[in-house]
Formats: structure tokens, sequence, C-alpha cells
């Protein structure tokens, strides 16, 4: 069994695998809700296997959340916003048919964090609109517009995730740590 441990560095979190075996598949390791890029490399003649994480599933009990990173805050809401849409389907099958534009303000980021998952959510539950690309548009404290670009669920294609029925501030935190940006975010389901 390999090792595995946890490091940051300069950019978002990054998990590593250690193994004496330079082809390990690191899928039967890794959590399937998490998402990021794999980079593999020699250390001292073992294999090292580091993952940029795009966004992790938080353990919470009765709920759901998920910790989304980012070099920028809209790096960050990206990944937020599609690390929602993973706990929904398998966002690799979803196709950018169509395209909606999402533009809110609130009186502070917390708050527009929060509307704008909500949003998502809210065009999920009633139109059945599922996103596979986010684009943000502008962004500041206050006000956010985003591009999403997706398809309706069609669950003859779209395995059904879960039914995510809000995002929460139970525990909303967003956070700068050196250059990287860290969301958590709850969602009640």
């Amino acid at each position: 069994m390999p090792s595995i441990f946890s490091l940051t560095l300069n950019t978002p979190s990054f998990i590593a695998v250690i193994t004496d075996s330079y082809s390990l598949n690191y899928s039967s390791y890794q959590n399937p809700l998490s998402r990021g890029t794999e980079k593999r490399v020699l250390l001292n003649q073992q294999a090292v296997i580091l993952l940029n994480m795009d966004f992790q599933v938080l353990d919470i009990s009765g709920d759901i959340g998920l910790r989304a990173y980012g070099s920028t805050i809209q790096e960050a809401f990206i990944n937020a916003g599609m690390g929602m849409y993973s706990f929904i389907t398998d966002i690799d099958k979803v196709k950018p048919e169509n395209e909606i534009v999402i533009d809110l303000s609130a009186g502070s980021m917390e708050s527009m964090l929060v509307n704008y998952l909500n949003e998502l959510i809210f065009q999920f539950d009633a139109y059945g609109f599922i996103g596979c690309r986010i684009e943000i548009l502008e962004i500041s404290d206050t006000h956010i517009k985003a591009k999403v670009s997706g398809e309706d669920f069609d669950p003859s294609k779209h395995r059904q995730g879960l039914l995510i029925k809000a995002a929460t501030y139970h525990n909303l935190n967003i956070q700068k740590t050196g250059e990287v940006l860290s969301i958590d975010i709850i969602f009640d389901i």
C-alpha cells in the first residue's frame, strides 16, 4: 500500500502518493468526487504523484461540503461551482450545448458566494440546466457575473447523484493562505 499525505505548496492544495511503483494507478485511492490534475515525478527512486486539487469533498455528517481552491477568487468560485455540479452528476458527460448568464449582487463576498451557488441550484431545479463550464465575467466583493455552459439534465445519459437543496452559511469560510484561496461551503441535501 502506498503512503498518502497532503502538502501545501504555493499553488492549490496537493495530495501526494509515494510508492515504489512509478506506474501506480492512483484512481483507486482518490475520492471520485474530488477533482484536479495529476503530475508524476521521481523522488529518491520512488514515484510521487502530485494531484493539484481544484476541490475536495469535506466529511460532513448529514450534509455534504466541499473545499474549493484557486489562485484567484474567480478560479475558487469556478471550482466551487464545478465541485457542486460534480455532486449532482458526472460533469465529464455534460456537453456545452447552451449558455446562461448569472448576474448577482450581495452585501458581502460570503453572501455573493452562497447566492451564486444557490442560483446554480435553482437553474438545475427549475429548468434542469446542468453546467460543465463556468467563466467568471466580472467579480468584486459584492457583484458577480458568470457565464455557465452546459445542457439540460437527461437521466438517460446523466447519472443522478445527490439532490442538493441549498448552499448554506454554516461553517462558510473564504480564506487566503499565501497564494492560495480556499472556500469551504456546506450544502443541504
